[in-house]
């Protein structure tokens, strides 16, 4: 490798200096600045290129082109979503997987991202206190976990009533209640959609004021029909208000009632409340689910995309995601984390995690989410003093502020985002809309927090 123009070393030595200069400047810039798409697709657009452009050319009219367009997710006041800003050292590690450009298929195709994923997976079992025993799926986010987590249960509960799914479909086959909450997140039913179970599967179960399972209401619905294949899905951390199901209760309630029950843990946030000793408790009784999903790159602050799938049951993971092919012959002697995911041809996500991990260790994981809930409820005392009312209880690191009217709240919203200071986001909740703040972010200070208020109750007053 030389240093010539145009050469690998240099192009990713251009790149390195590109990110480092824009993450240097993240706490400074605007968090999102006002573009019309069409001068993006000007700029990144064109006719297409007849013929080779020169390497460090393309990368720096890439720059130059997407650079007024980003938004800066990284940094430490956007709130618009639950996702955090990439750890510096995931940052890295994530810049050596992509020049590594390992295939992380199996431990034949890369022993090192096969081992890593191993290694990071048995201490994340530990930081989220779920079975050391549980098999860890890699994947893409929260969407494709819980596609993997719920195919797990199809696989089981089908398989206890006398049914093989994965050889013979569904066409013909026992009916699949799935026991979910009203306020279950919108990719549960995408994941049931693609597993072919359907909309219709889901036996609905009322929740309380705060978006938590109501627990009265799910032991009626699983009496219903005791005897049905059934999938409990359970939340932790409602993407409004932050709210955690009663994981022990109501998997004891399905235990007793639905003894072949499968219980599913949609934890794309909440789960890592275990990690932490002041919000552990809104998730007791989590290891005694079937399968969990949560995302690295909300509350870790991993780079995208990253989730995880986590199921106590090894072989029936395997089972429902995993494949053979002539081509793989010989490959089952060895480790292949693509058993427990839907990819094959995937990238080697868990050296940011492992980096992550090795970066914050136990005791900056629980820093970390600690530090995140008392600035959500720093910013909705700020919100509360300048006149907003807070609708929820700020269990976790989110906030609902009701602003006024329908109208006012989308205006005051969208005059905020696009003045820069901070980026947040709307949601509609019980029938309002309502402003919604997510924190998430490791580099998030109370100054961050107070700024950010200030100008909204400027913004506010504005509009």
């Amino acid at each position: 490798m030389t240093d010539q123009p145009g050469t690998v070393a240099d192009l990713i030595r251009t790149a390195a200096e590109s990110a480092v200069e824009y993450r240097s400047g993240l706490a400074d810039r605007p968090v999102a600045r006002p573009i019309d798409p069409a001068t993006l697709r000007a700029a990144l657009g064109g006719p297409l290129p007849t013929g080779p452009i020169a390497p460090d050319r393309v990368l720096d009219d890439l720059i130059a082109a997407a650079e007024p367009g980003l938004v800066a997710t990284p940094g430490p006041r956007f709130f618009g979503f639950v996702v955090g800003g990439a750890l510096p050292a995931a940052t890295a590690a994530d810049m050596l997987a992509v020049g590594w450009d390992q295939l992380a298929f199996n431990a034949l195709t890369s022993p090192a991202a096969s081992v890593v994923e191993e290694v990071a997976g048995d201490w994340l079992k530990q930081l989220l206190g779920l079975p050391a025993t549980a098999s860890v799926g890699f994947g893409t986010g929260a969407q494709s976990a819980n596609t993997v987590g719920l195919a797990t249960g199809r696989h089981r509960v089908l398989q206890d009533a006398g049914w093989d799914v994965e050889s013979d479909g569904l066409s013909g086959s026992p009916r699949v209640r799935v026991v979910a909450s009203v306020e279950r997140h919108a990719t549960v039913d995408r994941s049931l959609r693609l597993l072919g179970l359907g909309a219709s599967s889901v036996a609905p179960v009322a929740a309380d004021p705060q978006g938590a399972i109501d627990i009265d209401a799910l032991t009626r619905v699983l009496a219903a029909e005791p005897d049905a294949p059934t999938i409990l899905c359970l939340q932790s951390g409602n993407v409004n208000t932050g709210a955690c199901d009663g994981l022990r209760t109501a998997i004891g309630i399905a235990r007793r009632t639905v003894p072949n029950c499968w219980v599913h843990v949609d934890g794309a946030f909440g789960l890592w409340a275990a990690a932490c000793p002041a919000t552990r408790h809104l998730v007791d009784g989590v290891e005694l689910a079937d399968s969990w999903c949560t995302d690295a790159h909300k509350w870790l602050n991993v780079p995208y995309d990253s989730g995880l799938v986590f199921c106590a049951d090894r072989s029936a993971h395997a089972a429902a995601a995993s494949y053979t092919a002539a081509y793989l012959s010989g490959a089952g002697a060895v480790h292949s984390p693509s058993d427990y995911v839907l990819e094959s041809s995937r990238r080697a996500r868990g050296f940011a995690v492992w980096a992550a991990v090795r970066e914050l260790g136990a005791t900056g994981v629980s820093d970390l989410v600690d530090r995140c809930c008392r600035l959500a409820r720093r910013f909705a005392e700020g919100l509360a003093d300048g006149g907003f009312r807070i609708v929820n209880d700020v269990v976790l690191n989110q906030v609902l502020a009701d602003v006024g009217p329908d109208a006012r709240t989308d205006a005051i919203i969208d005059a905020v985002q696009r003045e820069g200071t901070c980026w947040l986001g709307g949601t509609t909740w019980r029938g309002r809309r309502l402003m919604r703040v997510s924190v998430s972010n490791w580099s998030t200070t109370e100054a961050d927090v107070d700024r950010s208020v200030q100008a909204i109750l400027r913004i506010a007053e504005t509009v």
